[in-house]
């Protein structure tokens, strides 16, 4: 995790550096007054995409039923749309993002939205369902591109001080998207000729708008700046540069890079587990009519997006580990109001169930950022993500097939019920309890300066690679020593 500290230094500090600064927070409206027009306007772009970004991706999600009547399959058939953006959205990390470091942040995200336009479109055009899976696999490479692109545009210019709060509001553009594409399934979806196409149809417009709004931006100050060391240290050229930086950054950084991507699984699992499947309990358990089921995931969604922007500003004076450990304890004592109470009131533990699931992970944009070697920052942010998604694509399932082994009295229509509340519970549980020990046991580099590093490519010389692979690193405050 660290690698210049030796074992037992390291696994001392694991205590020590849980300690909050004693620092009062400062006021989060003076924090984001800092922010100039410049830097205000790439953490927009970058917000903008990503709710879109989750749009385009939910309205599957909201249409289940009516693409299984018009392509005459089961809905468990059409959830193989969902399950294959799932598994492809690393592919998308991993191209987009060497792309995005070698080249810059504008043109694979450009490339990017083009793509969700084409392939949104053709969503809504499919008249067969093997078509219909070709178009949404392809869909998950291009959406799998854009995490890492948007959390280095919107945070590696931004004044350190910000962070905090600027990763939290990135992080819930995710909850928002949910909620736009809530709001226009149920104006779009519905069309008496055209039927769930124009949700599809119309989800394609908006990265038009995208891509021209971020035609006029330039790139990030930070991936100018690394492009300049890039230039001073290697005479054949950036991308050879590039190149051997990222050998020197894997060599150097790989426990890291492991640790994110078992530290994403586990975050994928806390928030797939925690929602996937709760709507399906709120229907068949509580026996909640459709209206009420979406008010309830509209309370949730935006005790997420609280709870998010909340624990992102708190984690710039508490630190990053401290902030996830304390939502994760805070959403373990919810999950059994969250799955057992059985009146209306469940809302209430909705919203705040989502608050801490969605606190904790308003902190990691910015605590991936801060962990990455500055060199492949989109790719390692993007890649750890999409490999912690790939891995809990199957939350749902899990949580389905064992809650079959816990069977309800039928229905009054003569449906199976099964009890998904204690299965929901344990899963969370134990999740919670992954998360908790494992970012414990792990680093943080609070205050890591984003803006000018020069670790790998001030180390990288053709002559002396070996060499250059041991040469300390600055990495600016470290909080892990």
């Amino acid at each position: 995790m660290a690698e210049h500290m030796s074992v037992g230094r390291y696994a001392a500090t694991r205590f020590t550096t849980l300690k909050p600064t004693g620092n009062v927070p400062p006021n989060p409206f003076a924090v984001l007054r800092t922010l100039t027009w410049h830097q205000w306007r790439f953490f927009l772009i970058a917000f903008v995409a990503w709710t879109w970004d989750a749009f385009d991706f939910f309205t599957v999600s909201l249409t289940v039923s009516a693409l299984a009547k018009e392509f005459d399959r089961s809905k468990t058939d059409i959830t193989w749309g969902i399950t294959l953006v799932l598994m492809l959205r690393s592919v998308g990390a991993i191209t987009f993002g060497i792309a995005a470091d070698k080249w810059g942040r504008k043109w694979p995200f450009i490339i990017n939205n083009l793509l969700f336009i084409l392939f949104e479109l053709l969503t809504g055009f499919m008249t067969s369902y093997k078509g219909f899976l070709i178009v949404r696999a392809f869909f998950g490479i291009a959406m799998g591109g854009i995490y890492g692109n948007c959390a280095a545009t919107a945070l590696e210019d931004a004044p350190p001080e910000a962070r905090g709060i600027l990763s939290g509001m990135l992080q819930q553009g995710y909850a928002f998207g949910y909620l736009l594409a809530a709001v226009f399934s149920r104006a779009l979806a519905h069309d008496p000729t055209h039927g769930w196409r124009p949700l599809f149809w119309f989800g394609a417009c908006p990265p038009a708008l995208i891509i021209l709004w971020r035609l006029y931006l330039p790139e990030t100050n930070a991936f100018l700046a690394r492009q300049e060391l890039r230039k001073h240290a290697e005479v054949e050229g950036v991308g050879s540069t590039f190149m051997k930086e990222a050998k020197v950054g894997f060599k150097k950084h790989w426990i890291t890079l492991v640790y994110m991507v078992l530290m994403m699984a586990g975050f994928n699992f806390m928030s797939h587990g925690s929602q996937d499947l709760y709507p399906t309990l709120l229907e068949s358990q509580l026996e909640f009519s459709s209206n009420q089921v979406t008010v309830t995931q509209v309370v949730a969604n935006l005790g997420a997006m609280l709870g998010g922007t909340t624990m992102g500003y708190m984690s710039q004076t508490i630190g990053r580990r401290t902030s996830i450990i304390g939502a994760c304890i805070l959403g373990g004592a919810l999950v059994y109001p969250y799955t057992y109470v059985r009146s209306n009131n469940i809302m209430a533990a909705a919203f705040f169930e989502q608050f801490m699931v969605q606190g904790a992970w308003g902190v990691i944009p910015i605590h991936l950022m801060e962990l990455s070697p500055p060199g492949m920052r989109t790719f390692v942010v993007g890649t750890a993500y999409q490999l912690g998604n790939l891995v809990s694509s199957a939350s749902s399932t899990i949580e389905a097939t064992i809650g079959e082994r816990f069977p309800l009295e039928d229905s009054d229509g003569g449906e199976a019920r099964y009890d998904y509340a204690k299965v929901m519970a344990i899963f969370m549980g134990a999740v919670f309890a992954y998360v908790i020990v494992l970012v414990f046991l792990g680093p943080e580099k609070l205050g890591r300066d984003l803006s000018l590093e020069e670790d790998e490519v001030a180390s990288v010389k053709a002559s002396d690679l070996e060499r250059a692979s041991e040469k300390p690193v600055a990495e600016g405050r470290e909080i892990v020593g």
